[in-house]
């Protein structure tokens, strides 16, 4: 008996340690709010789809918006929301991109932060213009001499610097995906003695003939930059070439007053909720609910640890979820209650009654709290937000946890009573109801 209430002493006391751990402010691992509630800074991109395919134009937003999120997240920037949006008239599509930055106020770093990454893009030389002379070439626009050859940045996989064997000027060796490495070597083999330009941010940085077909999905930028230049056009191919233009169209900053209202609210709908909870298991379950609101203590304060540590970026979604889930470990605690008082009614002792209880609610707990993750999983792999993937991941966190704290720490708990006897006193404390 005595080693039973030693481990309940020693379970209390790690949550005791688990629990300054989350409370402590000037910890190692402070909580990560999300924009909702830390304040930060929301910008919305248009995106110029002019030479893009009308085919084409979902996934070059797709890849522009896995660009822009790469490229902050090199920044340590805690759960950017980025997302593509459609709108405008009628008849005419506008093709935007949300941008969320928590924890960023100020809008110039915000802007300066996604910063201008390079447009890459292919070009061939229109029939005819080859022919074209100095004084005419002053009056001609860009369209008017190239042609687009469906090859951009974003086909790009990888970036690196080389130099010229010849020259040993540097250059830039471009790796392209699978995608683009066919259609570079279909580009190659029916152009065959025709230039190929290379434009960047709209300037012709390259345009070398096309001597044969090239397959392996290589390609080279040569042009008048030192290895400094070098580097940093490798440097910013890598962290992302835009596939198509953006222009900054629109800025919102959110602030931290808002967020902590928001924060503080949250946690104060919490907090009530767990009272509203506590005051119902004392009342209904008597010695069995004071266990379970002690493991939903543990419960709670394993839930904090965890989103310091992984870390999780807690928006209103997360917390809703966060508090969604301990409506799944109250749950579990009910069924094993239940169960138990079933096993009383038969006549058990209380000890026997408690295994039984636990053995039979394991079942239901298991399947339920299965089906629950599944769904948590699920919305996380194939949501479209960031709120969604958010509420899921902190749900399915939640769940994970609350099997821990139903099981384990109800168990250890109630056995470290060491209860024995069916009297009338024993059955009212470990009964429930009005009636026991």
């Amino acid at each position: 008996m005595w080693k039973k209430r030693i481990s309940a002493i020693v379970l209390l006391g790690f949550a005791v340690f688990i629990g300054y751990f989350t409370y402590n402010p000037a910890g190692a691992f402070p909580y990560k709010l999300g924009l909702d509630l830390s304040g930060g800074t929301h910008l919305v991109y248009q995106a110029d789809t002019t030479e893009v395919a009308p085919a084409e134009v979902s996934g070059a937003m797709e890849a522009l918006a896995t660009v822009v999120e790469r490229r902050i997240n090199l920044f340590g920037v805690s759960e950017p929301l980025v997302q593509v949006e459609e709108g405008g008239v009628v008849g005419q599509t506008e093709h935007r991109l949300i941008v969320e930055l928590p924890g960023v106020t100020d809008i110039d770093e915000a802007v300066k932060l996604i910063g201008k990454t390079p447009t890459l893009e292919f070009r061939l030389v229109r029939p005819g213009a080859e022919t074209i002379i100095a004084d005419e070439l002053a009056q001609k626009t860009v369209d008017d001499i190239f042609l687009p050859a469906d090859l951009t940045g974003r086909f790009v996989k990888r970036a690196r610097l080389d130099f010229n064997p010849t020259t040993y000027e540097p250059v830039v060796s471009l790796e392209f995906n699978d995608e683009g490495a066919k259609l570079f070597a279909k580009i190659t083999r029916e152009n065959v003695g025709k230039p190929l330009a290379i434009f960047l941010d709209g300037e012709v940085i390259s345009s070398p003939s096309i001597r044969q077909e090239i397959t392996g999905g290589q390609a080279e930028i040569s042009g008048q930059f030192n290895v400094n230049e070098a580097k940093a056009l490798v440097r910013d191919l890598n962290y992302g070439a835009l596939p198509v233009p953006i222009e900054l169209v629109s800025t919102q900053t959110i602030g931290a007053t808002l967020g902590a209202g928001a924060l503080t609210a949250s946690l104060r709908s919490g907090l009530y909720a767990f009272i509203a909870v506590a005051l119902f298991l004392l009342f209904w379950y008597r010695i069995p609910g004071l266990v379970a609101v002690l493991a939903l203590g543990i419960y709670t304060v394993l839930n904090l640890a965890v989103f310091k540590f992984i870390p999780v970026t807690l928006t209103s979604a997360g917390i809703a979820g966060f508090i969604l889930s301990l409506g799944m470990a109250v749950d579990a605690n009910i069924l094993i209650f239940e169960r138990m008082k079933e096993e009383i009614k038969r006549g058990k002792q209380l000890p026997d009654a408690i295994r039984e209880g636990f053995g039979r609610a394991w079942l239901s707990i298991r399947d339920s709290n299965t089906s629950s993750i599944i769904t948590a999983i699920i919305l996380y792999t194939f949501a479209s937000t960031a709120v969604i993937k958010g509420f899921a991941l902190v749900f399915g966190l939640g769940v994970v946890i609350s099997m821990f704290s139903a099981i384990t720490a109800s168990r250890t708990l109630l056995m470290a009573f060491g209860v024995a006897g069916n009297s009338k006193i024993s059955k009212f404390l470990f009964g429930s109801g009005v009636r026991s």
